[in-house]
């Protein structure tokens, strides 16, 4: 075992960077499809010793940074398949990008190991409060005040708890900001690695439950440092005193217990909550229109075959039918040159309509088009309209969140210049929309509607002044790869619970689901399959405590945990 040990430790001195490079790598299978999340905890829980070893807090920065580089281009890989489908670009510039989103997503853990390491450095126990432990006097001199290097340290030397609480802490933090700095990327907070976490995301949302992710693998550090640690007193140290070790067992059983509290003595439901007698009876239609085929005008018609034959009425109860986004080609308005219609705004709806029964509702992906003074087309909205039996248009929602390089082109004089553009099809950028919003749909009910990715924003997905029965989120994952589909789905389950509100999704190659309130699926359609979903929309829970205050909530909760990791650092602990 001590063999081993020095190993170890001799590893992680001589190349930090790579073993976290690995690391990384590993701690993103516990994504979906994969769903290892046993190894996502060990990962972590290897990366933070190395980060808690660091001689130098440029060091604990950069083995973060290397961490989040095999992190993110793991967990990302299915952005390259979207470069597949675009005819301007080369297949091999999607790997270059997921790469070069990888260097700057990176950034965030980055910044949570090097605060992580700086809390332990600059923070010193008080006096009488127990022996300073720096990452440099933890490690039994991982570096003296002359700088030099060490022959020989613990494997797991500074990860303290007070270290373990200030990274929780940071990684929470920086998780959010990832949410919103430069428009935001969200996708796969790390709660999404290791299960649904009920209680904890009512209470504090996705990003404050992952930093009980972070002290989850901190717990397993911890227990396999102690044993380490048990084996190398006994080769060359005294044992510490029996009250010593009680200490340290209790502080950190305390910290798990009161988070495992958090998570099972919350209110939690047990089975799907009974639909309401005024439930809504919904029709989900997934065609099974690959990307490669969606914009083929030769292979127009044959795609609306494919959504009329799964959208027919089974009996004459009036439905609400939801269909993918950007469902149809055609547009559905008025007011744009001619050349932009394939078939007039009253054909294209009378062919829906002809699919619905008297008293049915639509809801549908389509494209608005922005004009100028002088008419000429400057933009457009990817929008859910709503279409009635009659043919009229009703309440409309358009995509806010939008898609950097897939919607629109940033620093479009550019990077057109040098032949880039954007991998939706067409060079008009779309405009975004004002927000969440909740339409209401009369016999319906209030309906809340994000397209597409705009789910993966936790805490922005309900305008909580009108707060729906429901969300819709239609999107278009055909072009995510075989990763991107389930990853997408995990996180709409999380706004799911989050919200204590069902939510609905239509895609045109999946995966298509019903999601109650708990965030179970209730009926889903897989991959690369046609069919539909005929349904009662499940009932909404009250709003919980996330819902009414967002992310304040996960904030707080962070700066609690940084607040309680210094207590204990000033501890010596």
């Amino acid at each position: 075992m001590t063999a081993t040990r020095s190993r170890i430790a001799a590893l992680a001195d001589r190349w930090p960077k790579s073993l976290a490079l690995l690391l990384g790598a590993v701690s993103a299978t516990g994504f979906a499809p994969l769903h290892l999340w046993p190894l996502t905890l060990l990962a972590l829980g290897g990366w933070m010793a190395i980060v808690a070893r660091s001689p130098r807090g440029w060091r604990a920065f950069g083995t973060g940074w290397a961490f989040g580089v095999g992190h993110f281009v793991v967990a990302l890989n299915w952005i390259a398949t979207a470069f597949t489908y675009q005819a301007a670009m080369p297949t091999w510039l999607g790997w270059i990008a997921v790469l070069l989103l990888a260097l700057y997503l990176a950034v965030y853990p980055a910044l949570a190991a090097w605060g992580a390491w700086l809390t332990q450095k600059i923070v010193a126990p008080a006096q009488g409060g127990g022996r300073r432990v720096t990452p440099a006097t933890a490690a039994g001199g991982l570096s003296g005040d002359d700088g030099a290097r060490p022959t020989a340290a613990p494997a797991f030397a500074g990860a303290t708890l007070s270290f373990v609480l200030a990274f929780a802490a940071l990684w929470t933090l920086t998780e959010w900001l990832r949410s919103w700095v430069f428009t935001g990327f969200a996708w796969n907070p790390l709660v999404a690695t290791t299960g649904d976490f009920l209680g904890l995301l009512r209470l504090i949302g996705s990003y404050g439950a992952s930093a009980t992710v972070i002290l989850a693998a901190g717990y397993v550090l911890w227990v396999v440092g102690s044993g380490v640690e048990r084996i190398r007193r006994k080769d060359s140290l005294p044992e510490p005193s029996p009250q010593s070790q009680l200490q340290q067992q209790l502080a950190a059983g305390a910290v798990i217990a009161g988070f495992l509290a958090l998570v099972y003595l919350l209110p939690d439901h047990s089975s799907s909550p009974p639909a309401a007698a005024d439930a809504t009876p919904i029709t989900v239609v997934q065609p099974n229109i690959g990307q490669q085929d969606k914009w083929e005008g030769g292979k127009a018609d044959a795609n609306f075959a494919k959504l009329a034959r799964l959208t027919s009425p089974k009996d004459d109860t009036p439905r609400l039918v939801l269909w993918p986004e950007a469902a149809v080609p055609d547009y559905l308005e008025w007011g744009y040159p001619a050349i932009y219609y394939e078939r007039s705004p009253a054909e294209a709806r009378r062919r829906i309509t002809d699919l619905m029964n008297a008293g049915d509702v639509m809801l549908l992906g389509a494209l608005k088009l922005e004009m100028d003074e002088g008419g000429e087309v400057v933009g457009a909205r990817n929008a859910v309209m709503t279409l009635h039996a009659d043919g009229t248009l009703g309440p409309r929602y358009d995509k806010a969140h939008l898609v950097p390089y897939g919607e629109y082109l940033p620093m479009r004089p550019i990077l057109s210049a040098i032949g880039l553009s954007r991998l939706a099809p067409g060079d008009i950028d779309f405009w975004p929309g004002p927000g969440p919003r909740t339409i209401d749909l009369g016999a319906f009910g209030r309906i809340g509607l994000q397209i597409c990715y705009e789910i993966i924003f936790s805490g922005q997905v309900v305008d909580r002044d009108h707060r729906p029965a429901f969300i819709f989120n239609p999107s278009n994952d055909a072009w995510f790869g075989s990763w991107g589909p389930p990853q997408h789905l995990a996180q709409a389950r999380l706004r799911a619970i989050e919200e204590g509100l069902p939510v609905v999704r239509a895609t045109p190659t999946g995966i298509s689901a019903v999601i109650d309130a708990d965030g179970r699926i209730v009926q889903s359609l897989p991959m690369h399959a046609a069919g539909r979903i005929d349904t009662i929309v499940p009932s909404a829970h009250e709003p919980t405590l996330f819902a009414r205050f967002g992310n304040a909530l996960p904030v707080g909760f962070a700066l609690a945990l940084l607040a309680l990791a210094i207590a204990f650092r000033r501890r010596g602990r």
